[in-house]
């Protein structure tokens, strides 16, 4: 997507957005997962896009968190981390990595939603978003260790794409941290980082041929990846990379991979004697990346490079002298912060891990271990909260049963009917709103609490619920429907008293024959007709209140 056109790139916003919509009513939290990632990542590298993807994170993270989606809940961190560095906000980006991380290292076990071989790769995927946000901060021996991890992910299962993919990464982060070094005169260290990345970029071409990467067949990876060509020139300028190097700078690229070229070019060419191209080269990319933030460390590394060539051609003088010693001691200053930032990443790290633990056990007291909804106890407390809360009012209560589900667990296992509560309970989640409550209440029962929401747009939210779960494919439902029963909260009602008068609506419901959203109690709305998928349509008629 980085080497398309704008108008492309809007393209592909808009139809990642079509497919998350239709994803989102389908209700599957591995998918909408992804799509939202992928809805959030196209902003982010689309200029001018970057602040839509911030709503896109929050929910990312609010499902992430719903589903007990651990790996992508890392990965939208890391993708807010990105957001952050982008909008200049370098200490918050750290945070984020570290809540990332934090959550990483605790998930050493594959989610019950993906096969291993998925989980793997997913887990790969969120390592590789911190990275590139540690290597953008500069923070390199952490950016190694985690892009380190990344390998020992997919090491059993990757193919020619994948490691194509982590030794091109390895030779960027190797490249930032050397001219990083430069910058601190540790040039024998920076020597040998050149050096390590020029050994790579040689190795890259084998599992290069056979990677999907956008290639011209035939044509060495040298020839086409700019930091591989760069890798090579950096460990050894010479005149007989300038070339090459022009070529692949006047291509479409990763703004910090214009950089690593145009300074291996520029190195180039002034180990030609054509020191006055080599600014020019220095300069024009400069002004090509004026407005470019996302990635602070690489840009200095520039400004560096065109400031040495500057001094150089002019001479040493002395009113140059102290200028040139003021911006050492500025760069010692600031490798003394980047020290500073690793040990907060560590030290933040440790306490988001920390406080996930204790979130973690307090959590399992009020959450039901096989939907990862919330108890019995956690549904006793929402309910004594809401019913006190005048913001809540009206109040909608509705307890949902499975029709057919002993069916499933007689015919099948109880291991089909355990994966049946999971998907029924994911697909009722999604259908209703972000601060409604689904809670597991026993066995193969439900309740659906609904703050602010009077029955008549209670029953068309729970009415698309009782749809997708008589939509789900059958070998995920293995055809089990809903019975809902729905009631309003009375002023003064105790919790059991709306809980039973629940439980008898949704008798009426399983008397009608199921699959349908039955109400009880005294008010003409909630003595209604049952809904059900064949008596109406699932959609509010025009006028109707729509449940938000």
């Amino acid at each position: 997507m980085q080497h398309t056109n704008r108008g492309e790139q809007l393209e592909i916003v808009r139809s990642l957005d079509e497919m998350l919509e239709e994803a989102q009513r389908r209700g599957e939290p591995v998918l909408v997962a992804q799509l939202v990632r992928a809805a959030a990542l196209a902003r982010l590298i689309t200029k001018g896009l970057a602040a839509e993807a911030e709503p896109l994170l929050d929910e990312m993270l609010a499902h992430t968190r719903r589903h007990g989606l651990a790996l992508y809940r890392a990965d939208a961190h890391a993708l807010r981390g990105r957001r952050l560095v982008l909008a200049q906000q370098e200490d918050a980006a750290l945070t984020e990595i570290a809540r990332a991380l934090a959550v990483l290292d605790d998930s050493s076990s594959p989610d019950m939603h993906m096969s291993r071989r998925e989980w793997a790769k997913t887990q790969s995927s969120a390592f590789i978003d911190c990275w590139l946000v540690l290597n953008q901060l500069g923070v390199y021996e952490a950016a190694e260790e985690v892009i380190g991890r990344a390998h020992q992910a997919v090491r059993e299962t990757a193919g020619p794409h994948e490691i194509t993919l982590q030794l091109i990464n390895r030779v960027k982060m190797l490249l930032g941290w050397g001219l990083r070094l430069e910058r601190v005169d540790r040039h024998e260290e920076a020597g040998a980082k050149f050096g390590t990345a020029a050994s790579m970029a040689v190795a890259v071409e084998a599992p290069f041929t056979e990677s999907l990467f956008p290639r011209r067949v035939g044509v060495p990876a040298i020839d086409q990846v700019g930091v591989l060509a760069a890798a090579l020139a950096l460990a050894a300028p010479e005149a007989a990379h300038v070339e090459r190097l022009q070529r692949l700078l006047s291509e479409p690229g990763y703004p910090h991979e214009q950089v690593i070229v145009a300074i291996a070019l520029s190195r180039c060419l002034v180990a030609a004697g054509r020191r006055d191209e080599a600014l020019k080269a220095l300069h024009a990319t400069r002004l090509n990346l004026e407005e470019d933030n996302s990635q602070p460390s690489m840009r200095l590394n520039l400004v560096r490079e065109l400031a040495r060539l500057e001094v150089e051609e002019t001479g040493t003088t002395q009113a140059v002298s102290p200028l040139m010693e003021y911006a050492n001691a500025l760069e010692a200053e600031l490798w003394s912060l980047r020290e500073s930032q690793i040990a907060t990443l560590h030290t933040r790290r440790e306490h988001e891990r920390l406080s996930a633990q204790h979130g973690a056990i307090s959590q399992q007291a009020l959450q039901d271990p096989l939907t990862g909804l919330p108890n019995r106890r956690a549904l006793d407390e929402h309910l004594r909260t809401l019913s006190a809360s005048a913001t809540a009012q009206p109040l909608a209560v509705a307890l949902v049963d499975l029709d057919g589900f002993k069916g499933v667990n007689d015919q099948h296992s109880h291991a089909e009917g355990d994966d049946v509560l999971r998907v029924v309970a994911s697909t009722l989640r999604d259908a209703l709103r972000g601060d409604d409550i689904v809670a597991r209440y026993g066995g193969d029962e439900f309740v659906a609490l609904l703050p602010g929401a009077p029955v008549s747009a209670a029953k068309q939210a729970l009415g698309r619920a009782v749809v997708a779960v008589s939509s789900l494919p059958h070998h995920l439902s293995h055809g089990v429907t809903l019975s809902v029963g729905l009631v309003s909260l009375r002023p003064q009602e105790r919790p059991d008293q709306v809980l039973s008068r629940a439980d008898a609506a949704m008798y009426q419901a399983k008397r009608g024959g199921g699959n349908q959203v039955a109400t009880a109690g005294p008010s003409p709305a909630e003595t209604a007709p049952a809904w059900n998928e064949t008596s109406a349509h699932p959609d509010p008629e025009p006028g109707a209140e729509e449940h938000p």
